[in-house]
């Protein structure tokens, strides 16, 4: 099965050895993305909600440059630093994505790049 590298400018560029997403077939892996500022590689201002829509905003210009939307979306893993965090992220995720929700996973972490306090990826069904 062949695979295609998937990268847009509206999200951070990579920042290691991966693609930003890769397609093989009509499933899209998207890597995880913390809450950078594609446009200076920043970690966005503000408090952990504000990181959080980074997160999903990234995500968000990741799907589309790949042909799709969140709402294929069909497994979420975010990745927090501290699961107090948890009860936000959902808020935010109701902004970006309608029910059926898609299925996921919340994993409490040591670290994550650069610092963050949360990563997100995902796998979209096209």
């Amino acid at each position: 099965m062949s695979r295609k590298p998937i990268h847009t400018d509206a999200a951070p560029a990579a920042i290691g050895t991966y693609s930003q997403a890769v397609l093989t077939g009509n499933l899209v892996f998207l890597s995880g993305q913390i809450p950078l500022v594609p446009e200076t590689m920043d970690i966005v201002e503000g408090d952990f909600r504000a990181r959080a829509v980074r997160v999903f905003d990234n995500l968000k210009a990741v799907a589309e440059a790949a042909g799709g939307n969140l709402n294929q979306v069909v497994k979420l893993t975010i990745f927090l630093t501290d699961l107090d965090n948890f009860a936000t992220v959902n808020e935010v995720m109701r902004d970006y994505f309608d029910e059926p929700f898609p299925a996921r996973a919340a994993v409490g972490v040591a670290a994550l790049p650069k610092g963050v306090d949360v990563e997100a990826d995902a796998i979209l069904a096209l």
